[in-house]
């Protein structure tokens, strides 16, 4: 039986306060970059490394089983986001499709998990930027990371989409060279390189199913990310065009960076060398080729991708808040309009990554440790959301707007369960491994906790009209 439309004060598609709206300052190139820049962060640059220690040059096997997955959510967000296009996206998708709680428990956690992820962010950028100025306290460099992002989210949403579109070219383009001189050195028509054949590659399971199942695991959560581009499109010049061009050009795009990166790298760099965490896959991929600087610049590029997430994340999280308080779901001051841009929710987001960051220093090992395995399978839990919720919207589209099926899900409803049942998969192999069953737990714990909320909230607005 399908879900009853929930009773909210505007429809999700049509977002705004007070007869004032979020402004329409993305152009198409701005959501063709953020589509692809959006994943390209810290988790291929750096957190590929501990992947690859774990599953050896199986990894490859990983991010390509990910990647599929991945490939078959977006293609469910982006039909549904280009039938309604809306700055909460998945959230608002699943108050429509789920209920007003289902939203509430999507929107509130991935929120959370944003805020947590640009405190993350803007510890690694300082880290790195210490590291060349020794002696630099690291706190200072994420109050000014902190400042210069929350003033670019403060403006016109241009001005984010002009840094993103920026960020992501040269994220783009580092890889992209990447890819090529990786390549060449494969083929050992660099200069100076040898081919390696297949050396690195003799032991593809050096450590077994486990290591791979770690490595899947980790592939995984790395791809996060992509959602932002379904969130900008609210504000873009056609949302349902622009939508549907970011998401169809991405996918592939994405696929060919993340899997031929990770071949690249198990081909040309023993995978059990030390520098693949250490340094990273990319910088030590570089040095190996003793490419003059190469390396040095990759570390460039990691703090470049660094700084595109905290951008992107501050943005996602205000727009995500004000989206929820759009629709009833929270404390209204975060859904006021000044110039289009909810600054209170910009400010609010921002305040809550510095806490995180704060917690950092002071409570390493207890309160900052159970926040960031709170948040640790957040991203899976939105894509349930966003599967079970294209599962029941398709048939409402097509009985009341078929015309609203710009993008179509391949092959529905078969490709929605077996993305349904891959998500299942992952869960059990979480619950399989010590450290991802406690991220489990404490995640499970805060869904159900927003769930609960968010029906009780539901109930009380039944009961008052």
């Amino acid at each position: 039986m399908p879900a009853p439309e929930p009773t909210t004060k505007t429809p999700p598609q049509q977002e705004q306060q007070g007869g004032a709206s979020l402004s329409h300052g993305l152009k198409q190139r701005h959501l063709s970059m953020i589509a692809l820049g959006g994943v390209i962060g810290a988790g291929l640059f750096v957190g590929s490394g501990a992947g690859i220690a774990a599953a050896g040059p199986s990894i490859v096997i990983a991010y390509t089983v990910s990647g599929l997955l991945v490939m078959l959510v977006m293609r469910m967000l982006g039909e549904m986001s280009a039938a309604y296009p809306s700055s909460g996206s998945f959230s608002a998708h699943a108050e429509r499709a789920i209920g007003p709680w289902a939203g509430f428990a999507a929107g509130w956690s991935f929120w959370i998990l944003l805020c947590t992820a640009v405190g993350l962010e803007g510890i690694g950028a300082a880290h790195i930027v210490s590291g060349w100025l020794p002696g630099t306290p690291e706190w200072l460099w994420v109050a000014l990371f902190m400042v210069v992002f929350c003033g670019t989210n403060l403006a016109a949403v241009k001005n984010f989409g002009e840094f993103e579109f920026w960020f992501a070219t040269l994220k783009v383009g580092a890889i992209s060279l990447f890819l090529i001189l990786g390549v060449l050195a494969i083929t050992g028509v660099l200069p100076g390189t040898d081919a390696p054949g297949t050396s690195n590659l003799s032991h593809f399971f050096p450590h077994g199913s486990n290591g791979l199942i770690i490595g899947l695991l980790a592939s995984v959560f790395a791809y996060g990310g992509l959602e932002t581009v379904t969130i900008a499109a609210a504000e873009s010049e056609n949302p349902v065009q622009g939508v549907a061009s970011a998401v169809r050009t991405a996918m592939w795009r994405i696929a060919l960076f993340y899997i031929g990166s990770m071949a690249v790298v198990v081909t040309l760099v023993p995978w059990n060398s030390g520098a693949v965490v250490s340094e990273g896959p990319y910088v030590a991929t570089l040095d190996h080729l003793s490419i003059p600087g190469a390396g040095r610049l990759m570390n460039v590029v990691v703090l470049v991708a660094l700084l595109s997430a905290m951008n992107a994340n501050i943005y996602g999280a205000s727009r995500i808040a004000y989206s929820l308080v759009d629709r009833g779901q929270g404390p209204k001051v975060l859904a006021k309009l000044s110039g289009g841009v909810p600054r209170v929710a910009v400010l609010t987001s921002s305040v809550l990554g510095f806490v995180c960051v704060l917690l950092s220093y002071w409570r390493p090992n207890d309160i900052f440790k159970w926040l960031l395995n709170m948040i640790g399978a957040v991203i899976l839990v939105v894509w349930i959301f966003i599967a079970v919720s294209q599962l029941l919207l398709r048939r409402r589209i097509e009985r009341e707007s078929p015309d609203k099926l710009v993008v179509r899900m391949w092959a529905f409803p078969v490709l929605t369960w077996v993305a349904l049942a891959g998500m299942a998969a992952i869960f059990v192999l979480m619950a399989r491994e010590a450290d991802t069953r406690v991220q489990l737990y404490f995640t499970g714990g805060m869904t159900a906790v927003l769930a609960a909320a968010g029906y009780a909230r539901q109930k009380v607005r039944a009961r008052t009209g």
